[in-house]
């Protein structure tokens, strides 16, 4: 199969031979045809197969063969995205793709000035990439309006809903046309996804083009169990063991990765790090340094765990394993990209242990265990396995109590030292799901 076969004008046929995209990938192959055909779409597919194609070549091509121009202030077509980084790489692609049609596209999100976007928006635009606060914001500004709106795309939508966009979610649903086009792509479609979908989408197709919610098996995982106080000495030793050149760093908090920075740095390593409370220029100056080898280890939260796309990325390390199970396939995906190998390597403490077991439950595999000698975590990690359960150590029985008045009294709970306190669970936030006054919806 070719993309020609696919039914793609030649202009789109052009640009993905300057690409050297030759073979549609699964997704690609199942939702270009269907998105032509006018269908609501719900795609499902691992990362790095390809998603941002899939629903990028046919909408340029609709957009290209039917429908008015684009009126001032306005959008012909809406692709949300849950992170700055995001709509930064959809645009950057959705604009190769389109360099030979008569289009224009556009992003924008917070973190920087509204105003020149304001201004690019003046003349309207036929595609617009947009996070939910910022698209909001121009649109109360009445600097957008989506009266003209065709299709909207959400991308990435579950991760949209991990980061609190529900509300902002349904205000913008609230703006579009009923009579529209609507595409979900994702890695995971979460059971609260899957709500949303039925509120949104009319008579959607389903694809999912590999198992739900499984990571890819191009990436090599396994887990380093260690104390919590030893996890930034032994990211240095497996780094310089391992002669690490490009390594794509995951902690679970903004003040986490600062404080790892501080110490590669402190140790005259290139690291520098990106998180929401970093203006937006100083993030993409990060990122881009990073992708030319300028930095050697990009420390971060999640919010680059979905838009990096970093050529050949040999290595992710999960310095925090994430709170939500899905960001774990998220993050590795950062990895193995477009047929590539790479590794993911996980260092985890007793207290995240019952994180691991809910990453080992989604994705069906018990991870391989490695322990770094001289490392050995003094605080136990349970056994844990795709089954979800953890396996805690039996404790020792209770010593007699001595007879006799000597000795001391009120001592408590006996516990060896051999024995761990069974890990606090881990909470998974409570995702807020948007519900929608869904009127009658016409057919299309």
């Amino acid at each position: 199969m070719t993309f020609a076969t696919l039914g793609l004008i030649e202009p789109l046929l052009r640009a993905l031979e300057t690409l050297g995209y030759q073979t549609p990938t699964p997704v690609q192959a199942q939702a270009i045809p269907a998105v032509l055909a006018g269908r609501d779409l719900m795609a499902a597919a691992q990362t790095g197969t390809g998603k941002t194609a899939g629903f990028a070549l046919p909408l340029l091509q609709l957009l290209t063969m039917e429908g008015p121009k684009v009126a001032a202030n306005s959008a012909r077509a809406l692709i949300l995205c849950p992170t700055r980084e995001l709509a930064e790489q959809v645009h950057a692609s959705v604009a190769e793709y389109a360099q030979h049609l008569p289009l224009t596209t556009y992003a924008v999100y917070g973190g920087v000035s509204i105003n020149p976007q304001m201004m690019k928006l003046r003349k309207g635009v036929d595609i617009l990439v947009a996070t939910p606060g910022r698209l909001i914001d121009l649109f109360r500004q009445n600097a957008l309006k989506l009266n003209q709106l065709q299709t909207l795309v959400l991308d990435e939508a579950d991760r949209m809903l991990d980061l609190g966009f529900s509300e902002e979610l349904a205000n913008i649903y609230r703006m579009l046309p009923k009579q529209r086009q609507t595409l979900l792509f994702s890695a995971t479609f979460s059971d609260d996804i899957r709500l949303l979908a039925g509120q949104m989408l009319n008579d959607p197709l389903s694809i999912e083009v590999s198992p739900r919610n499984v990571a890819a098996n191009t990436v090599k995982q396994w887990v380093v169990p260690v104390d919590k106080k030893r996890k930034p000495e032994l990211f240095v030793h497996l780094m310089r063991k391992g002669r690490w050149k490009q390594v794509l760093v995951f902690a679970k908090t903004r003040n986490g990765v600062d404080a790892l920075v501080d110490k590669l740095q402190g140790l005259g390593i290139n690291a520098d790090g990106i998180h929401g409370d970093k203006p937006q220029a100083t993030r993409q100056r990060a990122l881009d340094r990073f992708k030319t080898s300028d930095v050697q280890i990009l420390v971060a939260t999640d919010v680059a765990a979905r838009g990096l796309d970093i050529e050949d990325l040999p290595l992710v390390v999960n310095f925090d394993l994430p709170i939500v199970a899905e960001d774990y396939i998220h993050r590795i995906g950062r990895t193995g990209r477009a047929g590539n190998t790479g590794e993911a390597i996980s260092l985890v403490c007793a207290d995240e242990v019952n994180m691991l077991s809910a990453i080992e439950m989604l994705t069906r595999q018990t991870l391989t265990r490695k322990m770094e000698p001289e490392f050995e975590p003094e605080h136990r990690v349970p056994d844990t396995d795709a089954s979800g359960q953890v396996v805690k150590k039996p404790k020792k029985p209770k010593k007699p109590k001595a007879s006799g008045g000597g000795g001391k009294r009120n001592l408590g709970k006996w516990v060896d030292s051999g024995d761990v306190a069974p890990a606090e669970p881990s909470i998974k936030p409570v995702r807020k799901v948007p519900v929608f006054n869904t009127g009658p919806r016409k057919k299309k």
